[in-house]
């Protein structure tokens, strides 16, 4: 049986916010008004009333480096149901992707959100293939995809 704490995640797990680098992080198609910080910064993220929103088309494409080489083992992605994203595609170690290549690299993962991901679950990766991570790219993409 794995403990988990209240925000699921597992004592044996980080959250990998002290490994991310900062200056690199990048969200394509951002609102100014609803920025990627208020998604990942600790303090805003926990406030439901502030949140990351799309200034176009409702897709989004987050591109996340980290200080160090890390493993990634789940991701967290939480928003009211009929607005929050309902596929991810997870880009490994991935540098300088626009929404006009995105779709030339296959995706290290794909995953689908269910309401309870959308409620904070855990989405699981395939664990093999965020072994040795240096940089993520994350494609978020609408209800209607």
């Amino acid at each position: 049986m794995s403990a988990e704490s209240s925000s699921g995640i597992q004592r044996s797990q980080v959250d990998l916010l002290d490994f991310v680098n900062w200056s690199g992080v990048e969200c394509l198609n951002q609102s100014s008004s609803h920025s990627l910080s208020n998604a990942l910064k600790k303090g805003y993220r926990e406030d439901e009333s502030l949140n990351l929103e799309s200034d176009a088309d409702e897709q989004l494409l987050i591109y996340i480096p980290f200080t160090q080489v890390i493993k990634l083992h789940s991701i967290v992605i939480q928003g009211p149901e009929e607005e929050g994203p309902k596929t991810v595609k997870l880009f490994a170690n991935k540098e300088h992707m626009g929404f006009s290549n995105v779709n030339d690299y296959p995706p290290s993962d794909i995953a689908v959100l269910s309401e309870d991901n959308l409620k904070g679950k855990p989405v699981i990766l395939k664990y093999v293939k965020f072994q040795n991570v240096r940089r993520c790219v994350h494609c978020l993409l609408p209800l209607s995809s």
